[in-house]
């Protein structure tokens, strides 16, 4: 019975395993000789942590100033439009969009802003 569940974990490796030893003498395992930056995986949950707050804090605002920022910095598709594309898509003036915007932004960073205080 225990063969039979070796068996299948023979081709599994784990990335602190020993697969040899250095000049000095010191265990190399293949976490250490893959080539990947430490903090890219840390940076990457806190990026995820940070949009998922900032979509939640988006929800105070109105549907107009929401729309537009997420087109504007393509928080929901991954592709970002100029002020003239969500300006002919809502058919309102680019500088109207342009006021939306920095109203919406504005707005955000003052909640932000009284969160961590």
């Amino acid at each position: 019975m225990h063969l039979r569940a070796m068996k299948k974990t023979r081709g599994e490796v784990s990335l602190h395993d020993p697969i040899g030893v250095d000049k000095e003498g010191n265990e190399i395992t293949l976490i250490d000789i893959l080539g990947s930056d430490g903090d890219s995986v840390p940076d990457i949950v806190e990026s995820a942590l940070e949009q998922a707050r900032l979509l939640n804090k988006m929800k105070k605002l109105t549907k107009r100033e929401r729309y537009v920022l997420e087109l504007r910095y393509g928080l929901l598709s991954g592709v970002r439009q100029t002020q003239r594309e969500i300006a002919k898509n809502l058919g309102i003036s680019r500088s109207y969009v342009s006021r939306i915007e920095k109203r919406a932004v504005q707005k955000l960073m003052k909640d932000l802003g009284t969160e961590g205080a």
